[in-house]
C-alpha cells in the first residue's frame, strides 16, 4: 500500500526526515511514535502532499505520489486524513460535513450521500447529531464527526496526526475507540499519536522516529518489551518514570 525509498524533507537548513525508507501492506495498522520534533507528523503529512519532500520516492498503491503532473486533489479524495485541529466546517452542519467532498468529487447523489454519512455517523456513535452544529459538540464529538467524515469517501488508507492531543483527557477513550473500530475491520492506517496504550494493543508494528530517522522497528510487544535501539530504550523508560504518563 505504501512504500517510502530514501525520502528526504528539509526545512532550510532543518533535516527533518533522513532517508526514510519503509514498506506498510494493506490491512496493516501503524504506529508512529516519538519525542517531539522527531519528525513523525512530517513524515505523515508527506503521505497525503500535505508536505514536499526534495528527494526520494513515495508510492501509494504504486502511485508516485510526488511526480510531476499527479492530480493532487483526485489523489487526496482516495485517503483519509484527520488531524490534531477537527478542521470542521463550522458554517455547515454535522450532516453536511460528511456529504460535502461525496457529492462534490464522487458524483453521490445527495440521498446516496445521506444514507452514507448516516450509517457512518451511526458507527462512530452520532447518529442522533446528524443536524447539530461544530460549535454544539464537545471536541471529542468533533473529531468523531471528522472520523466520519474521512470515512464517506470510502478511502482504503486513513492517516491520522496526532488526532487525541487536542482533547480533553476524557474524550480521548471515545476517539481511540472509533480507530480500535477501524482497525479491527482491516483498515490500513498509519497513526501519530502518543497514546501508547493505543499503540500496544492496537498496532501490528511500531516505528519510533527521533531526528528524522525511524530508529526502530518492532511488534508492539518486541518494542514494549524488548527496545533495541538506545534511544527508544530512554524514550519508554522516561514515558514510563512516575511524572509521566503510564503506558
Amino acid at each position: 500500500m505504501i512504500e517510502l525509498q530514501n525520502v528526504n524533507k528539509w526545512y532550510a537548513d532543518y533535516h527533518a526526515l533522513v532517508d526514510v525508507t519503509e514498506s506498510i501492506p494493506a490491512g496493516e495498522v501503524v504506529v508512529v511514535c516519538g519525542p517531539s520534533g522527531s519528525g513523525k507528523s512530517t513524515l505523515i503529512r508527506t503521505l497525503n502532499r500535505l508536505e514536499p519532500i526534495q528527494s526520494g520516492h513515495i508510492r501509494i498503491d504504486g502511485q508516485d505520489i510526488h511526480a510531476a503532473g499527479v492530480d493532487v486533489n483526485a489523489f487526496r479524495s482516495r485517503i483519509g486524513f484527520v488531524f490534531q485541529q477537527f478542521n470542521l466546517f463550522p458554517h455547515l452542519t454535522v450532516m453536511q460535513n460528511c456529504t460535502l467532498a461525496p457529492i462534490q468529487l464522487r458524483g453521490l447523489s445527495r440521498r446516496e450521500a445521506q444514507e452514507r454519512a448516516l450509517a457512518l455517523l451511526e458507527r462512530v456513535g452520532l447518529a442522533n447529531k446528524a443536524d447539530a452544529w461544530p460549535s454544539e459538540l464537545s471536541g471529542g464529538q468533533q473529531q468523531r464527526v471528522a472520523i466520519a467524515r474521512a470515512l464517506a469517501m470510502e478511502p482504503p488508507l486513513m492517516l491520522f496526526d496526532e488526532p487525541t492531543s487536542a482533547l480533553d483527557p476524557e474524550m480521548v477513550g471515545e476517539v481511540l475507540l472509533v480507530m480500535r473500530d477501524l482497525a479491527e475491520g482491516g483498515m490500513t492506517m498509519v497513526c501519530v499519536t502518543h497514546e501508547m496504550g493505543f499503540a500496544r494493543e492496537v498496532a501490528d508494528r511500531v516505528l519510533f522516529m527521533d531526528q528524522g530517522r525511524v530508529l526502530e522497528r518492532a511488534t508492539p510487544d518486541d518494542f514494549f518489551n524488548r527496545p533495541q535501539h538506545p534511544r527508544a530504550q530512554q524514550f519508554l523508560s522516561d514515558i514510563r518514570s512516575p511524572f509521566a504518563r503510564a503506558v
